[in-house]
């Protein structure tokens, strides 16, 4: 769902931070920027499953006609059910609502074929942020 409340917005960001800081190790600072609040122009997303949170993104305007999604993280618990393609799948719809052409985003290379899978193409060399290699892709659609 897209988040409308501060405590959506904050339940999303609980998601990340266990995703990115605790277990990737990735600095608060790096993880936690100005996109991440309300009013901001970023569109966040948070998944719940039986009221606690297990799926976040976001979707931040890039370029005209194009969006670029960052921060897409899933609980642990809930890797490997489809949960990461349904909040995937439902970004893009409400990207392609906002009338974007497309689609960019920086995928962690050991998640580039869950992205190849929902279609989108690697870009450019691998490169390190944040300690961890990845790699620049993008999707786009004619409708």
């Amino acid at each position: 769902m897209e988040v409308q409340t501060e405590q959506q917005l904050q339940d999303a960001l609980s998601v990340r931070h266990d995703v990115f800081i605790k277990e990737q190790q990735v600095p608060q600072e790096i993880e936690i920027d100005e996109h991440d609040r309300i009013g901001s122009g970023t569109l966040h997303f948070v998944v719940y499953r039986g009221g606690v949170a297990v799926g976040a993104g976001r979707l931040r305007p890039y370029s005209p006609g194009i969006s670029k999604v960052e921060r897409v993280a899933i609980a642990k618990s809930e890797r490997g059910t489809g949960l990461g393609r349904l909040l995937m799948l439902y970004m893009e719809e409400t990207a392609k609502r906002q009338r974007n052409k497309g689609l960019k985003l920086n995928a962690q290379t050991h998640a580039q074929p869950f992205y190849e899978k929902l279609g989108y193409t690697p870009i450019g060399s691998v490169f390190v942020e944040a300690g961890i290699e990845h790699i620049a892709m993008e999707k786009s659609w004619t409708s």
